[in-house]
C-alpha cells in the first residue's frame, strides 16, 4: 500500500471452489461481503487454468480495494484435503486436482497467510458464526443436500479430527440394506441425502407401480428414472400419500441418526441444511418422535435441532468464515 492512499481498513477473501462453478468474496471481519465475482469452473481445462483465473480476479478486486489490507485468504473446497499442510487430494468433482498444495500457492502469490478447509467444516463455521448455531459452544452441521456431510464445533473450536476426516457421519450404516450413499448401502447418507431419497423414491414407486397401485406423483413406469427429491418433497407439501411415506422412511432414519450424534457428542444446537431446510414441516414432528424413543432424555432437553439460516449464500460466506476464523478464535 502506497503512502497515499488512506487506510481504510482490513478485509478477507474467501474463495468458493466447486466442481461447477466458483467464486471469490471480499468482506471484513462483521461478515460484510462487499464484493463478489463467480465464474464457472472449466475443469476439462485443469486446475492451473482455474487458478490462474482465481488469481486475475483476486488482484482486480485488490485494486478495486487498494485503500484496504488484506489480512487472510480462506478456501472451502469439496475434499478429501489435507488443511494442515494445505493440501487438496482429487475432489471427486474436481479430476485432475490431485496433490494440489493450494495455500502454498496462494500465499506465494499474494504474500498472506490462506487456509482452506472442506465444504462441510467451512458451512459449519458460517452457520456457527453467524447463522443459526451462533453463540453456541458445541454445534454439529449437517449438509443435507446432495450428500450428507458434517462439520463439528467442539468447545468453542472447529474440530476437523487427525486427517480432516472428523464428522464423515454420511458413512456410519443405519441398516444392513437401503439406498447406497457414501459407498455405502443403509448408510446416513444412502436415507439422508438428495441421492438416497431418489434411490428410495425409485425402488418404493417401481415396486407399488408394479403391483398396478396408483402413483399420483409419478404414474407410469416410464417415469421413474425422472423421480428426483424435489419431485417427492412438492408431492409430500400436497398430501400424497406415497410421497409422504417415502419422507417418512427417511425422517425416521434421520432421528436415528441425530440420537447417535447427540449421544456421543451432547451437542447445544445441531444445524440441518437444505433438504431438511427447505421441507422442515415435513421432518421435524418424525424426528422428534425418533429422538425421544433413542436418544438419552438430559441430552435431548438441552439440544435444539435447527434450519440453518444462510441458504444459497452459505457457500460465500463460508469462504469468508474460513478466512476470519483464525482472527476471532
Amino acid at each position: 500500500m502506497t503512502d497515499n492512499i488512506k487506510y481504510q481498513g482490513d478485509i478477507y477473501l474467501g474463495l468458493d471452489i466447486g466442481g461447477t462453478k466458483c467464486s471469490v468474496v471480499v468482506g471484513d471481519a462483521s461478515f460484510e461481503i462487499k464484493r463478489k465475482v463467480a465464474f464457472e469452473t472449466r475443469t476439462e481445462h485443469g486446475y492451473m487454468a482455474i487458478l490462474s483465473e482465481f488469481k486475475q480476479h483476486i488482484r482486480s478486486l485488490l485494486a478495486e480495494f487498494s485503500g484496504y489490507n488484506l489480512k487472510r485468504i480462506g478456501i472451502s473446497c469439496g475434499g478429501p484435503l489435507d488443511s494442515k499442510t494445505g493440501t487438496i487430494y482429487s475432489p471427486p468433482n474436481l479430476p485432475g486436482w490431485d496433490n494440489v498444495p493450494i495455500t502454498k500457492i496462494f500465499s506465494d502469490e499474494f504474500g498472506v497467510e490462506v487456509a482452506v478447509q472442506n465444504d462441510a467444516n467451512a458451512c459449519a463455521l458460517a452457520e456457527w458464526l453467524m447463522g443459526a448455531g451462533k453463540g453456541t459452544s458445541n454445534m454439529i452441521f449437517l449438509t443435507f443436500g446432495t450428500g450428507m456431510g458434517s462439520g463439528l464445533i467442539l468447545n468453542g473450536r472447529l474440530y476437523s479430527g487427525t486427517n480432516d476426516l472428523g464428522g464423515e457421519v454420511g458413512h456410519v450404516r443405519l441398516a444392513k440394506t437401503g439406498p447406497i450413499g457414501f459407498g455405502k448401502a443403509g448408510s446416513f447418507e444412502g436415507y439422508c441425502s438428495g441421492g438416497g431419497i431418489a434411490q428410495l423414491a425409485k425402488s418404493i414407486v417401481s415396486a407399488r407401480l408394479d403391483n398396478n397401485q396408483v402413483v399420483d406423483f409419478c404414474p407410469s413406469s416410464d417415469m421413474v428414472s425422472e423421480i428426483d427429491t424435489k419431485m417427492v418433497a412438492l408431492a409430500a407439501q400436497d398430501g400424497d400419500p406415497v410421497a409422504l411415506e417415502i419422507i417418512r422412511i427417511s425422517a425416521e432414519y434421520l432421528g436415528r441418526g441425530l440420537a447417535i450424534l447427540i449421544d456421543i457428542l451432547n451437542p447445544e444446537c445441531i444445524v440441518i441444511g437444505s433438504i431438511y431446510a427447505r421441507n422442515e414441516m415435513l421432518f421435524k414432528p418424525i424426528i422428534d418422535k425418533v429422538l425421544q424413543m433413542e436418544a438419552i432424555p438430559s441430552a435431548i432437553e438441552v439440544c435444539h435441532i435447527k434450519p440453518a439460516e444462510l441458504g444459497d449464500a452459505i457457500g460465500d460466506y463460508a469462504a469468508l468464515c474460513v478466512a476470519i476464523y483464525e482472527d476471532k478464535f
